[in-house]
């Protein structure tokens, strides 16, 4: 989620919902950037009974885009075999992709505060959901 040269201090949110629940959800918001390497983000997951925020995920200018991850799994449209990924390099945000029949792609979305911290937690959306259409 890395653009050089973009005004990284604004309200704009990303919102991606579930075609068939709706209430169903993960939103990219908050977005600001200290340095000239770095953007961070928010990351909300929300699901009947769940509602988990990672405050401050950071993306780096040298870590794999996820911009790009998703480009990768719309271009391959006809499937893959197995499960793709992508994490942040802070392992704060992960994204797992599986191929599901009906040309339907299954996110597993992953927040993690304090990832390397005992006691430190993760909340998960499932990837029995896919994406609504625009």
């Amino acid at each position: 989620m890395t653009s050089l040269g973009a005004d990284t201090n604004d309200k704009a949110s990303v919102i991606i919902r579930c075609q068939d629940n709706t209430s169903v959800g993960v939103t990219f918001c908050d977005r600001f950037s200290s340095d000239a390497d770095s953007v961070h983000y928010a990351v909300e997951l929300r699901a009947p009974g769940l509602t988990a925020r990672r405050n401050e995920a950071v993306a780096w200018i040298w870590d794999s885009d996820l911009t790009a991850f998703l480009e990768e799994l719309a271009a391959d449209y006809r499937g893959w075999d197995g499960e793709r990924s992508w994490q942040t390099n802070d392992r704060d945000l992960t994204v797992s992709a599986v191929f599901r029949s009906g040309g339907h792609v299954g996110l597993t979305w992953t927040v993690r505060p304090w990832p390397r911290a005992a006691g430190g937690w993760s909340a998960s959306r499932p990837r029995g959901w896919k994406p609504a259409s625009r």
